[in-house]
């Protein structure tokens, strides 16, 4: 399954993508409006963290995958709970085989 995960935190993206990894998901992070969001390709979900994005860049992505069938996620939090409750609302397995988190 792929994710395009729009907005959050830049400091955080690379955690976003490692917990996506746990979900057996590929994961693109765009934390910045920079070049637009020309590649987002067809992803199977597209997660909006509309809490930390600019009306500019949520109109841009909204105006990209308009016509596309993919499944959207807004979440005002940018949080890793927040994006653990969309994956499993949306990951079809759940989380991968690994070994227990510490907490």
């Amino acid at each position: 399954m792929s994710v395009v995960i729009v907005g959050g935190n830049e400091c955080m993206a690379s955690r976003y993508c490692q917990l996506c990894r746990e979900y057996s998901c590929k994961a693109k992070c765009y934390p910045k409006f920079t070049r637009g969001v020309q590649d987002l390709g067809a992803p199977d979900l597209l997660v909006l963290f509309t809490g930390t994005m600019s009306h500019k860049m949520l109109r841009s992505v909204l105006s990209t995958t308009k016509g596309q069938n993919i499944p959207i996620a807004r979440c005002q939090s940018s949080s890793m709970a927040a994006l653990r409750r969309v994956l499993e609302t949306h990951a079809p397995g759940g989380p991968a085989a690994c070994p227990a988190r510490e907490t």
